[in-house]
């Protein structure tokens, strides 16, 4: 039974380095560009919306950003699933950085320099934001 123990403890080991080695290495990302709070493509007025696939409150809200899509075909909707995509994570933690923001979760909504979390604050004010950014651009 010694013997039994000693082989299933050093499997256990090889097992926890071959994970700590995997989790510490860096691996290669894809690099894309990270916009800067406040640019906008073609310039339109770019609302990022970042979620995470198993958030409910997310999901609850999402009818509400695709209904200012339809309202606001100006606008540029990016929206960004961020729980099982590392670069629309780094995105979000980028842009979060330069503004300053910590401890943001989802859903989250950046629109300039305006930073929305949760299901109560962006159905309150992100439509003001988004016509406010849009009589600045006219």
């Amino acid at each position: 039974m010694d013997k039994t123990i000693k082989i299933a403890v050093g499997l256990f080991m090889v097992v926890a380095l071959a994970c700590a080695i995997f989790f510490v290495m860096p691996h290669p990302a894809e690099k894309t560009p990270v916009p800067c709070p406040g640019d906008s493509v073609s310039g339109n007025v770019t609302v990022y919306f970042f979620y995470g696939e198993e958030c409910p409150h997310c999901h609850a809200i999402m009818p509400f950003i695709e209904s200012l899509k339809t309202k606001y075909p100006a606008v540029d909707f990016q929206i960004l699933e961020i729980w099982h995509n590392p670069t629309n994570q780094e995105r979000s933690d980028s842009m979060n950085k330069k503004l300053g923001v910590k401890g943001v979760g989802v859903p989250e909504v950046i629109l300039g320099n305006v930073v929305l979390v949760g299901n109560k604050d962006i159905p309150a004010k992100l439509e003001a934001a988004i016509t406010a950014e849009l009589e600045k651009r006219t």
